[in-house]
């Protein structure tokens, strides 16, 4: 299996080469390139089955990549290397992108590959670098990136109702009353989501979009009625702090 790693900064492309060799036999060949233009024609050139791609370069950025490599050469995988903020690896995780963040740790490295194996072929590249791009230089992010059976479904937030959770599973519900069960659990949305106002956690079992709030019931110890007319359960400890938050909505 061949790899072509692309990042101007000679210590940062030898030290991955050497952590891809000593860590991932499954990769046989490595090849480098310092710039944008040269990694382009090693790929074209070598047909990589994975591309480590820095994103901040001269000349080039890395999101610029398919600007330059035809739709029937984008057949490889991409693992983005990045010393980003962490507001802007929000972006890699709402777009279902891979990334290292640097320093690259060798376990990260065995993640990622094996991660780029698994969805050869099958992980809709084209269509996630674009969410990422609008992402980056979008002054809000306002999508989320789904890992379905047949690639990556993107979601506007103000489409998702609620996501309730099924052990290690979650369930996400539209306002078309379509549902996605995604095989992350209930947690990871809570951390991707927190610093997005319209959701909020009143249950260990839920995060809900305020906007589709319908009622909120007294009976029964207390709960939260949706615009689909799903009840949502509410955590006696929470009770105080949502209806502050509710009030306060208008």
């Amino acid at each position: 299996m061949k790899v072509v790693i692309i990042d101007d900064e000679p210590k940062a492309r030898k030290l991955l080469e050497v952590l891809v060799k000593e860590n991932c036999p499954k990769i046989t060949t490595i090849f480098t390139a310092e710039d944008l233009l040269s990694g382009v024609e090693l790929i074209k050139n070598e047909q990589p089955q994975i591309v480590f791609l820095d994103i901040e370069m001269p000349e080039h950025s890395g999101l610029e990549i398919f600007d330059f490599i035809e739709a029937s050469q984008r057949n490889f995988e991409i693992v983005f290397t990045t010393a980003y903020s962490e507001y802007a690896l929000q972006a890699f995780q709402l777009s279902a992108i891979d990334y290292l963040l640097k320093p690259i740790r060798a376990e990260k490295i065995i993640e990622s590959v094996d991660k780029a194996i698994a969805n050869i072929g099958k992980s809709q590249i084209n269509v996630k670098l674009e969410e990422l791009r609008k992402s980056l230089t979008a002054v809000n992010f306002n999508k989320i990136g789904l890992p379905v059976a047949n690639g990556i479904k993107f979601v506007n937030f103000e489409d998702i109702v609620l996501l309730k959770a099924d052990g290690m599973y979650t369930t996400v519900v539209l306002q078309n009353k379509s549902e996605i069960v995604i095989s992350k659990p209930l947690k990871h949305f809570v951390e991707l989501l927190e610093k997005i106002s319209t959701f909020y956690k009143p249950h260990r079992s839920y995060l809900i979009n305020l906007k589709y709030i319908q009622e909120y019931s007294k009976k029964d110890g207390g709960y939260i009625v949706m615009d689909n007319n799903e009840s949502v359960s509410i955590s006696k400890d929470k009770k105080e702090e949502f209806l502050t938050i509710v009030q306060s909505i208008g």
